[in-house]
């Protein structure tokens, strides 16, 4: 059984891996092209994500309450993802 440091560590460690991906594919073509700011920005909803999946963990110890909230938490995470890459949530008013 995994004790609580040891998901936190583990947990943690997932925001550090899915940010090399995009660092390891730039030094081999041209097609993913990050800057400091890209690096940034989703270091911070990443780690806000993670920091949030952690504190509900530790608070929450039955299952259903844990898995409505990280779900919940995944898909916001991923709609705001969805919005930054390529704005699936602009308005048809936009720019009139």
């Amino acid at each position: 059984m995994i004790n609580q440091n040891q998901r936190s560590i583990l947990l943690y460690s997932i925001p550090l891996l899915t940010l090399s991906i995009p660092l390891i594919a730039m030094q081999f073509t041209r097609e993913v092209k990050w800057t400091f700011s890209d690096f940034l920005i989703m270091g911070i909803l990443l780690f806000a994500t993670v920091f949030t999946i952690d504190f509900v963990l530790k608070k929450f110890k039955t299952l259903k309450p844990r898995l409505i909230l990280v779900t919940g938490i995944v898909v916001l995470l991923l709609l705001v993802w969805a919005e930054l890459a390529v704005g699936i949530f602009e308005s048809p008013f936009a720019g009139r």
